[in-house]
């Protein structure tokens, strides 16, 4: 097991600085991605933030969060996750596809545990499709398939907690044809009918 140290930072008490050795880890600066366990703080709103440096892990605790109650959990998730260091990437590294390895079981568990339970209370299902370049896909079934408020839960539900961990992510439904913002269709504009 890799030593850390918890080293809170002065004048924030949303932060602490876990000292690690250092040179453990090859990225510095703000994390896109990281290992399973630490991923799962950032995207149930647990941690706000990670940012790796050369001989540290500072991490910021999420609204309404508390250190008295949730440091021992930051912990054991940054022992697990140094132990994974190829699984650290950093924002502003081009590697996708490293992303998008780390974001589908980080997806799968959350439509696994309170963004499915909410669909699933309603006599809906969300289904994992794919997750490619940092788009995540999705397949809604049930009383989700053609709901108006499918939108909502989609957008305020799983992309807002996924933007936490990877704050460029979207979320697309495989049964809805993709609207391309870019430029009007003619067959998009509205069509006024005389009685």
């Amino acid at each position: 097991m890799v030593p850390i140290h918890p080293q809170p930072c002065p004048g924030e008490p949303d932060r602490v600085r876990w000292i690690i050795p250092a040179g453990l880890l090859s990225v510095t600066g703000a994390v896109a991605a990281a290992p399973v366990p630490l991923a799962t703080l950032l995207a149930d709103g647990t941690l706000a933030e990670i940012v790796v440096e050369p001989a540290a892990v500072m991490t910021r605790l999420g609204h309404g969060r508390s250190w008295s109650t949730d440091a021992p959990r930051v912990r054991t998730a940054i022992h697990a996750a140094l132990e994974e260091p190829a699984g650290w990437i950093a924002a502003n590294e081009p590697d996708s596809s490293g992303v998008d390895a780390l974001l589908y079981p980080v997806v799968q568990g959350l439509l696994d545990g309170a963004v499915g339970q909410y669909a699933r209370s309603h006599g809906g299902r969300i289904d994992l499709v794919d997750v490619r370049d940092g788009v995540v896909t999705v397949r809604l079934t049930g009383t989700c398939h053609g709901c108006p408020a499918a939108h909502l839960t989609l957008r305020h539900r799983l992309e807002r907690d996924l933007r936490r961990w990877y704050p460029a992510v979207r979320v697309v439904d495989a049964g809805r044809a993709p609207v391309d913002r870019r430029a009007p269709r003619s067959d998009d504009a509205p069509v006024l009918r005389r009685r």
